[in-house]
């Protein structure tokens, strides 16, 4: 009995509204187990050429790195769809001449030789497995229908490439091509993508690793079906025969392990693939480098390097251990950003400061003599002390007194803050800023330090590093002057070179690199900071554990490091450009005024100075006469030559004269005709008051390297006599340059010392004239 069409149209609509109320409680109730609603992929941290460095595999230990079509090779889509589902833009989800073609074949073969699913039915059941029964086989029919529905061609074909199995824990064409052929696999080759197309076949009989001629048997039979379909010509299938399949398998990448590990840490956004700066050639190169040099260092010692491009801040190879994994020499430590003792690396923050604040030009007159603050009696790493120096030459040279002295004048409390405006930030252990920190008595990290040096290629500005991929403009910080900047960066550039590393020949690039190192307290860190226009390059060695190492110094074991790097960039040591503002004056010591602007007889040594916009600050007062004029003007008795002052010139007719004097602390260091003695007269004698020479002062009863010890069976510290005779005035007295007492002509004074030692023991008269001792106690 025939139902009227009218019927017919109902039952067949309502049918139709049937099945689609089921496939949509279907698919309410069973939904598709897409990666995107499941952690399925790995985290990858790859190059700035999307090369993994470090992989995370996700919970089940699975490595799938994620990957869109454009990221796979044409090739390999091109091999995959002819070999594996030629209809596959056309059909629904399941292509019935394929299945019907597989039935046959099995059928005339007596077993199972082709399955005939689709690229859609392979991702659906890779996404829900099913068992090999009929029931499993409808099964995977209706997850393929939902994934149709639910997904482009496109989405779908791109989650094949993300899931496909390669073999063990291997899953996905990216994963695959970089553990079998160390590549990406946008790079493939026509034979690479034919092997990876039927590799998922059967994953475990085909794995290259382990089977390579069964690998190239099934690899030829995808190109023989691609020459049968005219995909690709005889003569390019004849070429992709004659590659090898490779038998080995390459290991999960380790390269910047600590890096991955701190932007993983960061990665709020969950990003499979998470993109960096680095130059992955430059970094592996670096890594290998750094873990042979260690290996010639003494237990425990590490090492980490920064290199960054200034243009941009851009990080190009992170190296925060020097030996991933390495227990011995805690591997697991980033000493990138560890906070340590910087040591003298800040001091060339401190000169550019000083010079935008007009304290000095770059050969303004220093003194590199002993010296205290209240309690501070710093030293320099040499031990010795060289007396007058130029600003420039007391920051290549690293002396600390010059250094300490600057910081004194220009203020720790502010040299801090600026610091810590520009991105330097300090760990202080007293929370507040004094001498100490210029000399190391702080803690900052190297990712800080080379974001500070790398001001003096960008005109005095810092950014914030970048180790990712960034779009907006990064918001620079004003640190000093462009002008500061350069003239602080071309001191440093004269700062010669270390020896090679181990025998190692180092190429001498013709251009120099400005370079600064740094050495802490216990030599518990080596610093080396180097810049050019193009890099910023930081190091750091030491034991991470914080013990010392006895004699190592920046420059011993930091500094060949820091060259040997430079060396490896192609176009390092580019000289930095010189901004408007800057000229070259010819100074005089010791007013340190111009040249062409004094009297010739002020004129005591020349100097060629860097000066900043025509601003050249004079020497300082000085210390030891701070309210005294230089020149000085003094009054002369034309009669005998004699210099007579106001108390006793008896309404004489006197004669004028002015002198330069050099700073009183000088004197040993100055040339003889250049000390106080011979410049000023000696005074006339109805000047005079008290006893004694009246130029010349003497330090009475004691001797070059006289040595006292305490009495023998007694622990009382040895007391020695202070005196003096000559001399004009007071006599300040000064014990390893910090001031003791005041006296007047033979007083004498008991001083009681309880170290052992070696002390300089110094006398200086109101006129600058001054003697000085050492001595040893025992």
């Amino acid at each position: 009995m025939r139902l009227p069409k009218r019927k017919t149209a109902l039952f067949l609509t309502a049918s139709i509204c049937s099945l689609i109320a089921l496939a949509f409680l279907f698919d309410s109730l069973f939904p598709l187990n897409l990666p995107n609603n499941n952690n399925l992929f790995a985290h990858v941290v790859v190059d700035k050429d999307n090369r993994p460095l470090r992989a995370f595999p996700d919970k089940n230990g699975v490595w799938r790195y994620e990957v869109n079509l454009g990221e796979v090779s044409p090739l390999y889509i091109e091999a995959l769809l002819n070999y594996e589902d030629r209809r596959f833009w056309y059909h629904f989800g399941i292509d019935p001449i394929a299945i019907l073609r597989a039935s046959y074949s099995n059928i005339k073969n007596g077993k199972i030789v082709s399955g005939g699913s689709t690229i859609s039915m392979q991702v659906a059941r890779l996404l829900h497995p099913h068992s090999r029964s009929l029931s499993g086989k409808l099964y995977q029919i209706l997850r393929t229908l939902q994934l149709e529905w639910q997904l482009s061609k496109k989405e779908i074909l791109a989650l094949y490439c993300n899931i496909a199995p390669f073999g063990g824990t291997i899953e996905g064409v990216q994963a695959a091509s970089f553990t079998y052929l160390n590549k990406p696999a946008s790079e493939l080759t026509r034979a690479e993508a034919a092997l990876l197309a039927v590799l998922p076949q059967s994953p475990t009989r085909l794995r290259p690793d382990l089977h390579p001629q069964k690998a190239q048997i099934a690899r030829n039979k995808v190109l023989d079906r691609l020459q049968g379909f005219d995909k690709w010509t005889q003569t390019e299938i004849e070429q992709a025969r004659l590659e090898q399949v490779v038998a080995y398998r390459h290991q999960a990448p380790q390269h910047a392990p600590l890096l991955a590990r701190r932007l993983l840490q960061q990665n709020t956004q969950n990003r499979r693939v998470i993109k960096t700066t680095i130059d992955g050639d430059l970094q592996r190169a670096l890594e290998d480098y750094i873990r042979y040099y260690v290996e010639h260092q003494p237990d425990k010692t590490s090492a980490a390097a920064l290199v960054i491009d200034n243009r941009d801040s851009a990080v190009l190879a992170y190296i925060g251990t020097a030996d991933f994994g390495n227990r011995e020499r805690f591997g697991h430590v980033d000493m990138v950003t560890a906070i340590r003792s910087p040591g003298s690396t800040l001091k060339p923050f401190l000169y550019a400061m000083a010079m935008d604040k007009g304290l000095i030009h770059s050969h303004t007159l220093m003194s590199d003599t002993p010296r205290s603050w209240n309690d501070y009696r710093p030293g320099n790493f040499s031990g010795g002390f060289s007396g007058p120096v130029s600003a420039n030459e007391a920051l290549q040279r690293s002396l600390n007194i010059p250094a300490v002295t600057l910081l004194d004048k220009f203020g720790p409390a502010d040299f801090s803050a600026r610091l810590q405006n520009a991105g330097i930030q300090l760990s202080m252990p007293n929370a507040h800023a004094n001498l100490a920190i210029i000399l190391g008595g702080v803690g900052t990290n190297l990712e800080d330090l080379v974001r500070g040096y790398s001001a003096f290629a960008n005109r005095g500005k810092t950014q914030k590093l970048q180790f990712s991929p960034r779009h907006e403009t990064p918001q620079k910080r004003y640190f000093f002057s462009p002008q500061a900047a350069w003239i602080t960066q071309d001191s440093l550039s004269n700062v010669s070179r270390p020896g090679s590393v181990h025998g190692i020949a180092a190429l001498a690039g013709k251009k120099k690199l400005a370079w600064k190192t740094g050495t802490s307290y216990g030599f518990r860190d080596s610093w080396a900071i180097g810049v050019d226009a193009r890099y910023t390059i930081g190091v750091w060695v030491g034991r991470p554990d914080g013990t010392p190492n006895p004699g190592a110094s920046g420059r011993s074991h930091a500094g060949p490091l820091l060259h040997t790097i430079a060396d490896h960039l192609q176009d390092a040591r580019q000289a930095v450009t010189q901004p408007n503002g800057i000229t070259q004056r010819e100074i005089c010591w010791p007013l340190g005024t111009l040249k062409n602007e004094q009297p010739k007889n002020f004129c005591h040594k020349s100097q060629l100075a860097w000066v900043m916009n025509n601003t050249i600050p004079p020497s300082w007062p000085d210390r030891l006469h701070p309210l005294a004029s230089n020149p000085t003007t003094i009054q002369i008795d034309p009669k005998n030559q004699r210099r007579v002052h106001s108390g006793c010139n008896h309404n004489l007719k006197t004669e004028t004269k002015t002198v330069a004097l050099w700073p009183s602390e000088l004197e040993p260091w100055i040339p003889q005709r250049y000390r106080r003695h011979n410049q000023l007269p000696p005074l006339a004698r109805h000047c005079i008051t008290g006893l004694g020479n009246e130029t010349e002062i003497r330090i009475n009863g004691l001797e070059n390297g006289t040595r006292f010890a305490a009495p023998v069976n007694s622990n009382t510290a040895p007391t020695i006599k202070l005196q003096a005779t000559g001399g004009e005035g007071d006599q300040h007295w000064f014990i390893d340059g910090r001031f003791h007492h005041r006296s007047t002509n033979l007083t004498s004074a008991q001083v009681t010392i309880a170290r052992a030692g070696l002390y300089q023991i110094v006398v200086v008269d109101s006129a600058g004239n001054l003697d000085k001792v050492q001595i040893e106690i025992q």
